[in-house]
């Protein structure tokens, strides 16, 4: 068995996620055109119709703009909390309201099963509504999306140590932030403990996980085979510079990027590559 893993866009502009096989799947988040997401879904051999739900992970325009018509007009479920889908309706970057009758309520760490994938939606800190990240367990191995966090919390970092596949954010360079034309008051929000990672911080970060699975260290946690950057802001990153920061902090720690880890920097307002995984890796 197979699971195919695509992003159709990963960015402060918009961002939806493809996980699931070529019968059924799911998608997490949807802040790009419906018809971007047939086109993009049947170039991987897909149909809307073999969507069984939406996870949403927060209430911001870049991830929730086809939410509503994916519910109500074609009747997917969208799984979400009972906060962020009030946010949802709240939002007046959406321009219909998305009926209940085609919301499924979660709640917070507690699974459910949708396209033969076990989900657990836990809470993040970002300055939405209210925020998740998703925990997908699969045949194959487990898959973590961590679209917009302000910082990796316990909670998080405990999902982090039973995954293989992540998609973790770095949405800025730190001195990009600080020397661009953002008025301060969105730059200490951007950098805040509820904003979002930086490309240091989320390089940080894998290096500690990956020290946290070194033999020496006791060698319990799920090990890291793939992880991939995500959400890159427009004004304040840039693809070659991440990918230029993670070489180096990489081989600062003897660490060289495709042998030790891969990691793959997701492109902002297309589609990545598709990614089919099987049990082996």
């Amino acid at each position: 068995m197979k699971i195919k893993f695509q992003s159709f866009a990963s960015g402060s502009s918009g961002n939806c996620y493809y996980l699931g096989t070529e019968k059924e799947g799911i998608l997490v988040d949807a802040g790009i055109g419906v018809r971007t997401i047939k086109k993009n879904l049947r170039e991987i051999g897909l149909e809307l119709e073999q969507i069984r739900g939406v996870l949403v992970t927060h209430d911001h325009a870049d991830h929730i703009k086809s939410i509503p018509p994916l519910g109500n007009k074609y009747f997917i479920p969208v799984y979400t909390t009972e906060l962020i889908y009030e946010g949802i309706n709240r939002n007046k970057c959406i321009h219909e309201a998305l009926s209940p009758a085609n919301v499924r309520y979660i709640s917070k760490e507690k699974p459910f099963t949708l396209a033969g994938l076990r989900i657990t939606a836990f809470p993040i800190p970002h300055d939405a509504t209210e925020s998740v990240g998703y925990f997908v367990e699969s045949p194959v191995g487990n898959f973590c999306f961590l679209t917009d966090i302000g910082t990796i919390t316990p909670t998080a970092e405990s999902y982090i140590d039973r995954t293989s596949y992540l998609i973790l954010e770095a949405n800025y360079d730190e001195e990009m932030l600080r020397m661009g034309p953002y008025p301060e008051y969105l730059k200490k929000r951007i950098a805040s403990g509820t904003g979002h990672l930086s490309n240091q911080a989320s390089i940080g970060y894998l290096l500690q996980a990956m020290a946290a699975r070194l033999p020496e260290a006791g060698g319990r946690l799920s090990p890291l085979r793939h992880v991939w950057l995500c959400h890159l802001s427009r004004e304040n990153n840039h693809p070659q510079l991440l990918e230029k920061t993670l070489e180096l902090s990489f081989r600062e720690k003897g660490l060289e990027v495709g042998r030790d880890l891969q990691v793959t920097v997701l492109k902002r307002t297309s589609p990545s590559g598709l990614y089919e995984i099987s049990r082996n890796g």
